[in-house]
């Protein structure tokens, strides 16, 4: 059963003027927001065998933040498709790069990454449907289960949603001296 993970960029800067959309750095709330999101994956238990990344810095950096805590050797794919393209992109991207993942992460951007993920999902908590779909903030992840056993399978509403973590409810747990600490 493959498992998608779909993670939004981090908080990216707008500070530098003239700065190229693609070269946008995160600011200082997206270098906080990666690692403990980064942390929460690794306590529950959601490290991927295979990750698929956006080539714009924000989503690279995003990536950065994530590694330190993923005891793992990972397969890392860079691509220019995940940048400035549509769902359709995304949902090609996921089943072509998919491969022999039993969980895949992808690290992209607004608004393709909430579109996608509102496509897939076609079954799981109603609260977490909608919550997807009102709002899919940066550094915010989407866990999806598939029944298929192949990537390349994968269709529009066969996903069921397992999780929908957002950094300033990571936040809080972490203040509370939750499990992320």
């Amino acid at each position: 059963m493959p498992r998608l993970m779909l993670l939004r960029h981090a908080k990216s800067s707008w500070d530098a003027a003239g700065l190229e959309d693609f070269d946008r750095p995160l600011n200082a709330r997206g270098r906080h927001a990666a690692p403990l999101m980064g942390r929460h994956m690794a306590a529950h238990a959601l490290l991927p065998d295979r990750i698929v990344c956006s080539t714009a810095r924000r989503t690279r950096e995003t990536l950065s933040g994530l590694l330190s805590h993923f005891d793992r050797d990972l397969d890392i794919r860079l691509t220019r498709d995940l940048y400035e393209s549509g769902r359709g992109d995304y949902l090609d991207v996921i089943r072509a790069y998919g491969a022999t993942a039993r969980q895949l992460l992808v690290i992209g951007h607004n608004p393709a990454m909430q579109e996608v993920a509102v496509d897939l999902v076609g079954a799981g908590n109603p609260v977490m449907i909608e919550a997807i779909a009102a709002d899919y903030p940066t550094a915010a992840l989407a866990v999806i289960d598939f029944p298929e056993k192949k990537w390349s399978e994968i269709a529009p509403r066969g996903g069921r949603i397992v999780a929908f973590f957002r950094p300033r409810e990571l936040e809080v747990v972490d203040a509370d001296g939750g499990v992320d600490e």
